[in-house]
Formats: C-alpha cells, sequence, structure tokens
C-alpha cells in the first residue's frame, strides 16, 4: 500500500486512543484525558481522523430489498422484525455525532489561525451530516444534537426533532463543510482520503434528493425546495473537474484507487500494514453468496437496443426489447446475460467464465445464493489475503452525482432536456459502453417512461452498492416492490454439474425460487421507517415517540 495511505492511518490510530467513546447513543460525552491536546493543527487533524476511521465502509446491507440475497430471510425481507431494545442503526450514528461535537467545541482551544480551525470544523460538520442522514433516513424524526452532553443536560431526555429541522441542519452543516473545505485539485496528495467541497455538495445532494423524491411521492409540500437543492449541489459538484473512471469495473478494485480516479469523490481507505491497517472481507463474503445478485436486479439491465425487458418495480415492460427470450425457453445459463448493457459482464459471472477458486458453475452451494455468483467488487488479489481485503470502497462516486441531477432535473418538473441527459445519463451509458443515447425522441418512439429510465440507470450503475432499498422507499413502491418473490437463475440439469432440481424450488418457467413471494412482505401503514429502539425510548423519558404501528 502507498506511502500516502500509511501516514494517513499511522494518524488515525494516534487519535483512537486518546478519543475513544463509552456508550454514546444517549450518554454524555467524556473528557479526554489528556490536557494537553487540542492545541495544534496537528491535533485537530488528528481528532478530524477518529471520524474517518469510525466510518462504515464496506457492510452487507442487510435490509431485504429485490436485488440481492443475503444468505436466506431476515426480518426485514419477511416482515417479522419487532421493535428492537437496542440497535445499532441508532447508536452508531449517534457516536459519530457526538465525536463530531467533541471536536467543534474542544477545538476552539486550538492556538491556529480561523481559516485552519475552520478547516477541520468542516469535516466534523460534514461527519455530522452524514451521521444524521443515516437516521433520518430510517427513523424519520430524531432528536438534533448538536453540543456535546453533560451527565445532567436536559438534551438527554428531549423529545425528536422535526425531520425537516434536522435536514436543515444538515444543509448548514453542509454549507459551512463547504465554504472551508478544500477543493478536489487543492487537496494535497498526502491528504488523499480527506471530504473536500465536492464531498459536501455532493451529500447535500443526495440529501436534498431523497427528501425531495420522498415528499413528493408521499404528497408532502414544497419538495420542490429540496429538488432544487439537488440540482445546485450537483452542478456545483459538476464544475468541479470530476470524470468518469474509464473503466468501470476498475472502480471497485485496486485500479481505481488514488487521486487520479476523481470519479471517487469520497471514498473509505483500507489497507497498510496489520498494525495500523483497516481490512475487509468483501471477496469472501461474495464468494460465499451473502451478496448474491438476484435475477430481479439482472432484469433492471437494458438490451444492447437500449429496450429492457421488465421496469424497475419488476413488472412486465409495455416496450420489451426483441432481444428478449421467454425465461421459460432459455436454452443455456448464460442467454440472460447475453446482448446485454455490458455493465452487466461485471455484475457477475458467466457459467465457466473464471471466478473465485475455479471456473463458475451454476449451484447454490455456498451460502443461500441465487446461482448467480458476483463480480462486482470481486477482487482475485484480496481474495488470496483470506480476508484482509484492502480495496477501497467508494462511498460517493461522480457517477451518483450524475444520477442526482437527471433524476431531480427530471422530478422537478417531469420534463428533462436532451441537452441535461447528456450531461449526465448518457456520459454514464458512453462509460459503460451502452451506444445508445437516453433522449426524449428514444423514449417517446419506443412507448418508454422518462422516469423509469432514469430510475433504472440509477439501479444498474449503482447496483450492490447499498442504494436500492432507500430508493424504493423514497420513491414509495417498497409496498410493490418487496413482497414479490426473489428469482435466481434458471436450472438446467446439464449446467448444473452436482445439483439435482428436486433439491431446489423452482417456479413454472423452471427458474430458482430464492425467496417465496409468500414469505416477504412490507406493510406501508409501518415499514417505510424503522422502529425506534425501545432503551431510547425509555431513557428519554418517553420524550421520543415510537414511528406509526410499531406499537
Amino acid at each position: 500500500m502507498k506511502i500516502t495511505y500509511k501516514i494517513f492511518f499511522a494518524a488515525i490510530l494516534i487519535v483512537s486512543t486518546l478519543n475513544a467513546c463509552k456508550k454514546l447513543d444517549r450518554l454524555p460525552e467524556t473528557e479526554l484525558t489528556d490536557n494537553t491536546f487540542w492545541n495544534t493543527e496537528s491535533d485537530l487533524m488528528n481528532a478530524a481522523n477518529r471520524m474517518y476511521q469510525q466510518l462504515a465502509g464496506y457492510t452487507i446491507d442487510n435490509r431485504g430489498d429485490d436485488n440481492v440475497n443475503q444468505g436466506g430471510l431476515n426480518q426485514i425481507s419477511n416482515g417479522n422484525r419487532g421493535v428492537p431494545g437496542t440497535s445499532d442503526d441508532w447508536r452508531i450514528p449517534y457516536q459519530h455525532i457526538f465525536t463530531a461535537n467533541n471536536i467543534l467545541e474542544k477545538g476552539t482551544k486550538a492556538q491556529v489561525s480561523d481559516a485552519i480551525k475552520n478547516r477541520y470544523f468542516a469535516e466534523a460538520r460534514f461527519f455530522r451530516a452524514y451521521a444524521y442522514f443515516n437516521l433520518v433516513q430510517k427513523y424519520g424524526n430524531v432528536p438534533l444534537i448538536l453540543k456535546t452532553l453533560g451527565v445532567d443536560a436536559p438534551e438527554l431526555s428531549m423529545p425528536s426533532t422535526d425531520r425537516l429541522l434536522v435536514v436543515q441542519a444538515m444543509y448548514d452543516d453542509l454549507d459551512f463543510a463547504a465554504t472551508w473545505l478544500p477543493t478536489r485539485a487543492a487537496l494535497p496528495a498526502l491528504q488523499y482520503g480527506r471530504v473536500t467541497k465536492s464531498a459536501a455538495w455532493a451529500l447535500k445532494a443526495r440529501i436534498a434528493l431523497n427528501e425531495g423524491t420522498r415528499m413528493k411521492f408521499f404528497g408532502i409540500a414544497d419538495y420542490q425546495k429540496h429538488l432544487q437543492i439537488a440540482v445546485d449541489a450537483s452542478t456545483l459538484v459538476m464544475g468541479q473537474g470530476h470524470r468518469l473512471f474509464a473503466n468501470y469495473q476498475g472502480m471497485f478494485t485496486h485500479d481505481g484507487e488514488g487521486a487520479s480516479n476523481t470519479e471517487n469523490v469520497f471514498v473509505k481507505l483500507y489497507g497498510g500494514t496489520s498494525a495500523i491497517g483497516l481490512v475487509h472481507n468483501t471477496s469472501r463474503d461474495l464468494e460465499n453468496g451473502r451478496i448474491a445478485p438476484t435475477r430481479n436486479l439482472i432484469r433492471m439491465f437494458l438490451y444492447r437496443d437500449g429496450l429492457p425487458a421488465f421496469n424497475t418495480d419488476n413488472s412486465v415492460s409495455a416496450s420489451r426489447s426483441p432481444l428478449f427470450v421467454n425465461e421459460g425457453s432459455e436454452p443455456s445459463y448464460n442467454t440472460i446475460l447475453d446482448n446485454r448493457d455490458p455493465r452487466i459482464t461485471t455484475l457477475v459471472f458467466r457459467s465457466g467464465e473464471q471466478a473465485y477458486q475455479r471456473p463458475w458453475v451454476p449451484g447454490t452451494s455456498l451460502g443461500s445464493r441465487s446461482a448467480f455468483a458476483a463480480k462486482k467488487g470481486f477482487n482475485a488479489q484480496d481474495w488470496t489475503t483470506n480476508n484482509n481485503s484492502t480495496v477501497h470502497k467508494p462511498l460517493i462516486r461522480y457517477a451518483e452525482v450524475l444520477l442526482i441531477y437527471a433524476e431531480a432535473k427530471y422530478e422537478l418538473t417531469e420534463n428533462i432536456s436532451d441537452a441535461d441527459l447528456d450531461l449526465s445519463i448518457n456520459v454514464i451509458r458512453n462509460r459503460a459502453g451502452l451506444n445508445v443515447r437516453l433522449t426524449n425522441a428514444f423514449v417517446a418512439a419506443n412507448n418508454l417512461s422518462m422516469r423509469e429510465e432514469i430510475r433504472r440507470e440509477r439501479t444498474v450503475e449503482l447496483s450492490l452498492e447499498g442504494f436500492r432499498y432507500g430508493d424504493l422507499i423514497r420513491w414509495k413502491t417498497a409496498e410493490t416492490v418487496l413482497p414479490k418473490a426473489l428469482l435466481g437463475a434458471k436450472y438446467n440439469a446439464l449446467e448444473w454439474v452436482g445439483t439435482v432440481a428436486s433439491t431446489l424450488v423452482l417456479n413454472a418457467d423452471g427458474v430458482l425460487v430464492v425467496e417465496a413471494a409468500n414469505n416477504r412482505a412490507f406493510n406501508p401503514l409501518r415499514d417505510y421507517l424503522y422502529p425506534v429502539p425501545l432503551q431510547e425510548i425509555s431513557l428519554s423519558g418517553n420524550n421520543i415517540k415510537q414511528n406509526p404501528n410499531w406499537n
């Protein structure tokens, strides 16, 4: 691993012992034991490094969406989850918020210029907004805490804050961050991985798109304000000289690492020696079927003529491509992968293609997989290290910014110009090698829906990156999509060597049923928000209220 990453992670671990936290979901922040800290720029930087260390990177997004099977039914996908006593979904973001608040308060004593101080305060406010967005996406209204808390602080028993006020606080944090953070071009090479103006604007755009579309499809007034913020913020990022990495698959391998890849707007760094580096086991998780793509996802990919077979809710498209082969008549495993958007070749391994340990043979022997072997994010170099993968995790990509721009533009007025499509969707398609421009004329001539095609592009481009569940929530389509069966590959005895049909659940087309529809559920009166953990309600003196219909 490059020396720049070693320096960065060494600084992270220096502060980790200084700034270690007690249980921080609803407990007061503790005092640092080193009274000589918080004096220099180095102190501020090391304190800020704690936030990078806490940042979630490679995780299995186990929320039961329709694009991936992660080892079988879970309580979200089957509708059986109850109200938890505690939950990391609540606790961990508040840990990060209190870390940020600690820096913002204690860092004021540093003997440095306001410009230096504000740069690290900007990082703290970026991470605070990042954490609050994770909370708001799941819980809606949450307590807005913008300072550290003493043992008698009244905020320890405060009720939840209205979602719109929390969102505005996130916008305020990110505006401050964008004012004081360096640009991408000005960030020193030794500081690669630290947040920039682009990251602040991109996160603001992500939040604004989420809020604007959620409000629109849930019938909440003033959604246009947020969609305009998403357009404006993404436009600012688009003016910072970012470019898509030439090789889509390389974005998720070591090829895409480093400052020269400007598609990385915000990235979680891994690597270094075992003493100072962070590692993950994503390649092994892929091999073991914990992130197995479904047929539901593969159906989203266009054919090479630019036409679909299914819509983004897995309903049959009214304008099916003539290249589509009826699923009951697929002659081979690879048929569904043929003649598609080239990104399909980066999503899954074809039958016979060199995969994890050997050429891929369809089957379900490893984990409860879909019989589609996930390729996106697999790194043979990291796989051989046995759970010590070091490839970096892109958390905000420039491709996402372009997708935000296109969707926000369209949803604002339900129109988008060909010029704006060429600035966004078609840039992504060109990189992918899908040589069919999305235009208004193409949509009209083929009886397509522009909204569907923009959503499809997002689903395909960001597949397996943890966005699908949140997208279904904000589009208010979760109630339609999530109760449907998860499907896998078409069974063919000649190709599925060692697997007999009697050991599988197959539908009438001979397609593997990974999760049956009667085992999946989504209650629209309840499940658009997570249940608030009972401990948080109790610690607040019952001032925090449970989300609707979770009692």
